[in-house]
């Protein structure tokens, strides 16, 4: 959520890629015009806002790296071993960079600027990770934080009015925990995605990669999606409206802008100050509690799987802390 201290709306959607802010770096501006052109159809053809944000990050840092007399066609597979070789990033990182390098030097080596790729060759360190990075949240620490969101205030002597800001927020993070949905996901969502098909509410999710997932709505996620949509005139008829909207800090009235994924992150951290519990968690810790509360239940891994939306199983395994849990008992033994 984009608050404000005023009442100035300041619109929090993510900003988009403009080809006239994003100047390719010298080693490029100085070979020519298909090199120019090579860059900006590179990173013009990135969809997604953050992958394009990180790869051109990567390889704009390489190019800078590089001596800025150099040529395209002048950069050889050691050069780039050596700047990853010596890249003070995590392996993750490094790994990423190398990816970016990879591609956008394979488009130059389709547009006949250089020869051959100079990182194709290049191998990265080797990293498998066993188990995830994000924090998880307990299920005890998740009933907290929804009970502690105010949905009223009071109004007169003793009459209540619903607080919009926190029947969104309540329904944010209900949705988190009951769908095991990413932040980017929820932040996505159009009122016209939460319907009625005849037995059951669902969700219609749009996932990264352009994955569409369609999930059923349990019976408490429903009342706090249906109490918060109650609060906003003519719900039902603004269904290609953002469903989650950014508001304005003192009036707390929504404005007309949605909120972005790093909005939703931020109006955890405030929640979680709220309830006096850990900052360091974020809405990805909703998905690791989901899904290894279901695994510890006995569902099958393919069904966990396909409600985290995960390609692959292994994914989904990262993401499961049970084998965690199990080492916290048996380092309890030691009698030292």
């Amino acid at each position: 959520m984009t608050d404000s201290k005023d009442l100035t709306v300041i619109e929090s959607a993510v900003p988009t890629f403009q080809t006239s802010a994003s100047l390719p770096p010298a080693l490029i501006t100085q070979a020519g015009e298909a090199p120019r052109n090579a860059w900006h159809d590179f990173f013009g053809t990135i969809q997604n806002y953050y992958t394009r944000r990180a790869y051109e990050h990567a390889v704009r840092r390489f190019l800078d790296w590089l001596r800025s007399d150099i040529a395209p066609e002048q950069i050889r597979p050691a050069m780039v071993g050596r700047y990853i070789a010596t890249h003070t990033g995590s392996i993750p990182t490094r790994k990423l960079h190398l990816s970016a390098l990879r591609s956008f030097f394979d488009l130059l080596v389709e547009r006949h600027i250089i020869l051959i790729n100079p990182a194709a060759s290049v191998r990265g360190q080797r990293y498998q990770a066993v188990e995830g990075k994000t924090p998880e949240i307990t299920i005890e620490q998740a009933r907290t934080i929804l009970a502690g969101i105010h949905i009223e205030r009071k109004n007169g002597i003793d009459r209540t009015m619903p607080l919009v800001v926190g029947l969104r927020d309540r329904a944010i993070i209900a949705i988190l925990i009951y769908t095991a949905a990413r932040a980017g996901a929820v932040a996505n969502l159009r009122i016209k995605d939460f319907r009625y098909d005849g037995s059951q509410w669902t969700l219609r999710f749009a996932e990264k990669g352009g994955k569409s997932r369609e999930i059923p709505v349990r019976h408490d996620l429903q009342e706090y999606i249906l109490a918060y949509l109650a609060a906003i005139a003519d719900w039902k008829e603004r269904g290609t409206e953002p469903m989650f909207r950014t508001a304005i800090r003192r009036t707390r009235s929504l404005t007309s802008h949605a909120m972005n994924n790093i909005d939703i992150c931020r109006m955890m951290k405030r929640r979680l100050a709220d309830a006096g519990l850990p900052v360091h968690l974020s809405p990805h810790s909703f998905r690791v509690t989901t899904i290894t509360d279901l695994l510890m239940q006995g569902v099958p891994l393919e069904d966990v799987q396909y409600l985290a939306g995960h390609a692959d199983s292994r994914t989904t395994a990262l993401y499961d802390r049970r084998q965690k849990k199990v080492t916290r008992n048996v380092v309890e033994r030691i009698s030292i």
